[in-house]
């Protein structure tokens, strides 16, 4: 009697073990990949609000999409120890500075990793506290050069989807409307470099765009692409990232959403899938 005893509880423990292990394994398979983002959410409310969004809203879709998203505001994560644990980086606002952190980004992209950027991420103007002195990043990778000029105030657009065949954009209508955003121009002519594939760009039914009060905040006609890839590297930026704040009465008061219009967030989340699939 004790000897079947015996057998029974060993029965059980294996099975009970064969069953962890499954589970652990199961667990193991639904995490796609890993992201981590960087930030430094300082200075400009605008920013700020993106980043405290971008915060809550990715960490959703990593319970959605079974991917894991990892936050930090310490630049000097960016080296070649802790970039080997994700597959895709993303710069929420702005760009590392320092020698040490430019070199093991670079690294990072030409070993195969993928990026994310958004907005103020691609910003470089001489002089300013974000001079263009990076000229791989700014002129190579993200192919824009110096930021030349933005509309303002925050506002939609109709975005015009320019490659409906490409894993971020394949999911969109030929136009949809894009979230609030102060949208920027840049010095370089991205369509006359052959490594940049434009994905999206303000479509004409926009125009005017911006309120103003300068003129020149106001966009009345023109070519300007939003979204786009270096067909070189496992990239894509994105220029929204800039919500709309009471900035006039002086409480910086949220006033729009970055993640506020479906197909933007579709746009997003299928790039960063197509980021984190890719081998």
């Amino acid at each position: 009697m004790m000897r079947q005893y015996n057998i029974v509880v060993s029965i059980l423990f294996v099975a009970c073990c064969v069953v962890s292990l499954t589970v652990a394994a199961q667990k193991k398979q639904t995490v796609k990949f890993r992201v981590i983002a960087f930030y430094t959410a300082k200075e400009d409310p605008a920013h700020i609000s993106f980043v405290h969004e971008a915060n809550r809203w990715f960490p959703a879709m990593a319970a959605k999409y079974h991917f894991t998203y990892d936050s930090t505001n310490n630049w000097n994560n960016l080296n070649d120890s802790f970039l080997q644990h994700y597959q895709v980086v993303i710069f929420l606002d702005t760009r590392p500075d320092s020698l040490p952190q430019r070199t093991a980004f670079e690294k990072y992209m030409n070993n195969g990793g993928a990026w994310m950027g958004f907005h103020f991420s691609a910003f470089a103007l001489t002089p300013s506290a974000y001079p263009q002195n990076w000229d791989w990043y700014h002129n190579v990778f993200l192919g824009s050069g110096e930021y030349k000029g933005n509309t303002w105030r925050p506002t939609s657009a109709v975005l015009q989807v320019e490659d409906g065949k490409h894993p971020a954009t394949k999911h969109l209508t030929t136009t949809f409307i894009a979230a609030p955003n102060e949208w920027y121009s840049w010095q370089n002519d991205l369509c006359t470099n052959a490594d940049i594939k434009i994905l999206a760009s303000v479509d004409s039914s926009s125009f005017p765009l911006g309120t103003g009060p300068k003129p020149n905040e106001i966009w009345h006609s023109g070519y300007y692409p939003v979204v786009w890839t270096n067909t070189k590297y496992r990239m894509l930026y994105l220029n929204m990232g800039h919500n709309d704040m009471d900035y006039e009465h002086h409480t910086n008061q949220q006033l729009s959403s970055t993640f506020s219009s479906a197909a933007q967030n579709k746009l997003i989340m299928d790039g960063l899938l197509w980021l984190g699939s890719r081998k």
